[in-house]
């Protein structure tokens, strides 16, 4: 496998930066007997090519996090989800970063089905009073100091 970037390429750049690999082997592509074995080779060519860290979407089990986090030298980051250990967890199995990935979309568009079938259904609309208040919404982009 060729990679587009190597430990060379990124020295000469005038500025700091990291580069992050990203394998999906463990989203259920491939052999499932195999796919922690491939998952980790091909992370070790990432790794030899000069990635600074690799994430590794997916994974719920901590028997695997934990097998991935032991034998990847360099930070692991991983994906929030449902049945997803919590934060405190994968930080203890090794974890260094949890990312909320597309799950904030993916919730929101729960959300919007959601109202949409009540609306469509029963006419109703009380789905939408979990949504935030324009005010706090605001707020969220106003200068804090």
């Amino acid at each position: 496998m060729r990679l587009g970037f190597s430990r060379e390429s990124r020295r000469s750049r005038s500025h700091d930066d990291i580069t992050q690999a990203r394998e999906d082997c463990l989203l259920g592509l491939g052999d499932p007997d195999i796919r922690l074995k491939e998952t980790l080779a091909r992370t070790h060519m990432y790794l030899d090519a000069g990635a600074d860290g690799i994430f590794v979407p997916g994974v719920t089990d901590t028997a695997t996090i934990a097998a991935l986090a032991t034998d990847i030298a360099v930070p692991l980051n991983g994906m929030a989800g449902p049945g997803s250990p919590t934060v405190a967890e994968r930080g203890a199995l090794g974890v260094a970063r949890v990312s909320l990935g597309s799950g904030v979309a993916q919730a929101a568009y729960g959300a919007a089905r959601r109202a949409a079938q009540e609306l469509f259904g029963t006419g109703g609309d009380d789905s939408l009073a979990e949504g935030m208040a324009f005010p706090e919404l605001d707020a969220l982009f106003s200068d804090p100091h």
